[in-house]
């Protein structure tokens, strides 16, 4: 059977499939996405569904209609931290704009009907199964509803989600695409949708609640009486049996008595640094299938949409230009990695710090400190600095536990540096071995910091 053809094949459709499509639709070449389930299932994905808005999204399709349609709480104003080990909660503002929560079924099927809007082919039912390679990668193999089909094109981007099967099929042993990636450096999550009789009083804010083990719980309501309850956990931790955690705390929290389950659903998402390159010849990875997720809160579909907007503006000039290889595509990487992607690698050294220290150490230290005071002196004057009274009262109340507050000045300070040393990230992959060669040097120094082993 002959090989079905585009410009660009797209492997997923979720956020990065869906803008990468998108994309390369409004920029006038032909774009196919392969997504693995039916049209009327397509946008059921398991997600806390927060966002901070319709201004974190790239303008390539109706964000307006975007917002209308799925955007269901757009008055969340705050975070609210609740303390496990003594029941109080602490509020942090949002800032300027508010945040909102989408229903993620409507969202993703928005998505995907803007995608063929502008040009888009998409094609359901379709399940992946190999990718063609010679030297470059040039196309896949797939099932759809029975049938066996490959497809080609000058460039695949893999929009597949976290531990993706087209980077286990493909060989990228020459290539600087980043595989030193496994399951330790993931979180299993569970979420369900959940309806109360009452609206909930917490219905302007996004509750996060640690657990015991490095992971919390989220409580994110879609409206005031659909809520988004669920946790995670790491997978370089003992199994945490995620149903009866959650189901633990919900009974434990009055609003939710004789509460509806309405939607249930568990994934696996990246907890690391972001790939060091998410290229290789004829071949673009984005959003989770490359770790373009928060790694410690797990939100994705902010860098998930800037990312499949990148990859495909990238992918679209190296085919004007008639080269797919690595150095035609290695923008995309810059792009990334001076962007989001240096907040997030700096973001992951906590979570390697937080696998070091006792939870329970750290949640004494968060029930002596004077929160709430905080919580007012970064709403409003956005820095961490604090008057001299509430230093002292800090220093009395964290008495026994200065040394783990030094170790947290030591990751801050550490964070800053790894973030100028991503912003250096080379415009080409001739310097991409030196600058690695820094990143690990300052990577080692802090294991050595703070005992922890190596996560990569």
């Amino acid at each position: 059977m002959p090989a079905e053809t585009y410009d660009v094949v797209v492997v997923g459709g979720g956020t990065a499939g869906a803008f990468a499509a998108a994309t390369v639709a409004r920029e006038g070449l032909d774009v196919v996405v392969l997504e693995r389930k039916s049209a009327e299932e397509a946008g059921h994905i398991a997600c806390g569904d927060a966002v901070k808005g319709k201004s974190t999204f790239p303008d390539v399709i109706d964000l307006d209609y975007l917002r209308e349609e799925s955007f269901s709480n757009e008055g969340i104003t705050r975070a609210r931290f609740e303390n496990p080990h003594n029941g109080e909660t602490l509020d942090v503002p949002f800032g300027p704009t508010n945040g909102a929560v989408v229903d993620r079924k409507r969202y993703g099927e928005v998505l995907l009907e803007e995608a063929e809007r502008a040009g888009a082919e998409i094609h359901y039912d379709t399940v992946v199964r190999d990718v063609v390679q010679n030297g470059s990668i040039s196309g896949v193999k797939a099932t759809r509803k029975g049938s066996v089909l490959t497809y080609e094109g000058e460039v695949v981007i893999d929009a597949a989600g976290s531990l993706s099967l087209l980077q286990d099929k493909a060989d990228l042993s020459d290539a600087t695409f980043d595989t030193n990636v496994n399951y330790s450096q993931f979180c299993s999550a569970y979420r369900e949708i959940v309806e109360v009789e009452e609206p909930v009083e917490w219905h302007d804010a996004l509750v996060f609640k640690p657990t015991e083990e490095l992971g919390y719980l989220w409580y994110f309501p879609r409206t005031p009486t659909e809520i988004n309850v669920g946790l995670g956990f790491q997978m370089n931790r003992p199994p945490v049996k995620l149903v009866q955690v959650l189901k633990r705390d919900l009974r434990n929290r009055p609003e939710f008595r004789n509460a509806r389950v309405i939607d249930k659903l568990g994934a696996a998402l990246p907890t690391r640094r972001p790939y060091d390159s998410a290229v290789a010849p004829g071949f673009v990875a984005v959003g989770d299938a490359a770790a373009h997720v928060n790694p410690t809160t797990g939100g994705g579909i902010p860098g998930a949409a800037k990312a499949g907007h990148w990859a495909a503006l990238q992918a679209v000039e190296a085919i004007s230009e008639g080269a797919t290889d690595e150095a035609a595509l290695w923008e995309y990487n810059r792009r990334v990695q001076t962007d989001f992607g240096k907040r997030f690698a700096a973001m992951d050294l906590f979570n390697i710090w937080g696998g070091a220290v006792d939870m329970d150490e750290i949640m004494e230290i968060i029930t002596k400190l004077p929160g709430q005071q905080l919580a007012d002196v970064l709403g409003s004057s956005g820095t961490t600095s604090m008057p001299l009274s509430l230093k002292l009262k800090t220093a009395v109340k964290s008495f026994g536990h200065w040394r783990t507050l030094y170790q947290i000045k030591r990751v801050n300070d550490t964070a800053t540096e790894l973030k100028r040393i991503y912003d250096e990230f080379p415009a080409s992959p001739d310097g991409f071995d030196r600058w690695r060669a820094k990143r690990d040097a300052l990577m080692d120094d802090f294991y050595d910091l703070v005992g922890a082993e190596p996560k990569y």
